[in-house]
């Protein structure tokens, strides 16, 4: 029998501070916000607690200040082990100050601190010195360190995701080794900013993620699978990598190469949960609901539960499209709730909401 797997998140830890306002603020306006939170946050964080709370079992390794104590505490009461999180004293918690309107949009900026501290510690910070199955990497630590767990995970056979949010600066996508990468997971925009820099665009830009209307949606649904044919076949880029990129409203759209030329249409769409937007309270954490738990429903697959690159073409069409079904159900309803890591949505609850949605409909 197989060891149950297991995700390893190398990532950020931050301390999210949220400021309510009327409208995020213009160049040169003061604006007074109408309530202040204080929560735990940061991409590798939250992404972790998604794995957690669908079901799987996940590995932390970054840093927090001596600051962060509290933040642990809910992480691990949250399912995440954080035996290998470094405490210094030398730099604070890293620190998203998020401004949120009552729609729910946000603007965020981002603060460092310890997540970019890579001082001697009594913590191994050594991608060999890990236990894991599932390597899932953002773009909030240093490069070099996501790079070198990188290479670990395709030297070692195991599956590897990377969202790279924020986007890595030109030199380094150009740079960037995209044929050790098993699973990259985008929204539309940082697909179609992927291709500017290793390519040209192509001659209509994805419309942006909200409402749209039936024409507008279809051609933000071909424009973007557009972008997504070109990035697979450019030289630059590896035509291995299997593509998952976010829409916002409009869902969610997936190239996985194995399953190109299966007769169907190649790119396969999955629409997002309808709601009403009165019931949007805060996307913050959206997608690292989104790639945390599509990861945790990989993890979930028999015959991809090893993480060994031999899995990849054992993945079928229906296996990627009931994966994402299950995470735009677990997006929806994180969106309908406060917070990032507070709004990540329990296995049970994605069930109870599917089964219910599933006899309604």
């Amino acid at each position: 029998m197989s060891p149950r797997p297991i995700c390893l998140v190398r990532g950020s830890i931050n301390i999210d501070e949220f400021f309510h306002v009327p409208a995020v603020v213009r160049p040169g306006e003061t604006l007074s916000s109408s309530r202040f939170e204080r929560r735990a946050g940061g991409k590798g964080a939250n992404q972790a607690v998604a794995v957690a709370r669908a079901g799987g079992k996940v590995n932390l390794v970054g840093a927090v200040g001596s600051d962060g104590d509290w933040v642990l505490q809910d992480l691990t009461h949250l399912g995440v082990d954080t035996s290998k999180v470094l405490v210094t004293v030398e730099e604070p918690t890293g620190r998203a100050i998020i401004q949120l309107t009552p729609q729910g949009e946000n603007s965020i900026i981002l603060h460092r601190g310890a997540n970019y501290h890579l001082s001697a510690s009594p913590v191994s910070d050594r991608p060999e010195d890990q236990e894991y199955t599932h390597l899932l990497l953002q773009n909030e630590i240093p490069y070099q360190v996501t790079l070198a767990y990188l290479s670990h995970s395709y030297r070692t056979q195991k599956t590897s995701f990377f969202n790279p949010s924020p986007l890595p600066t030109g030199d380094q996508i150009k740079a960037f080794p995209w044929e050790q990468l098993d699973w990259l997971i985008v929204n539309e925009g940082e697909a179609l900013d992927l291709l500017r820099v290793i390519g040209e665009p192509p001659t209509r830009n994805p419309a942006q993620s909200g409402r749209t209307t039936d024409n507008e949606e279809g051609e933000m649904l071909s424009s973007t699978r557009q972008v997504l044919r070109n990035l697979h076949t450019h030289p630059s880029f590896s035509g291995t990598v299997n593509v998952i990129c976010t829409l916002g409203a409009s869902g969610v759209l997936a190239l996985v190469p194995h399953l190109l030329s299966d007769g169907e249409d190649e790119i396969m769409h999955v629409p997002a949960l309808k709601l009403d937007p009165a019931a949007v309270k805060d996307t913050t954490g959206a997608g690292d609901c989104f790639a945390g738990y599509f990861v945790a429903e990989l993890m979930q697959l028999s015959n991809y539960a090893t993480g060994a690159p031999a899995a990849q073409n054992a993945v079928s069409r229906q296996d990627v499209i009931q994966t994402l079904e299950r995470c735009v159900n677990a997006a929806g309803l994180c969106v309908q709730r406060l917070g990032a890591m507070e709004s990540i949505p329990s296995r049970c609850d994605v069930d109870t909401h599917m089964r219910v949605r599933n006899v309604s409909s």
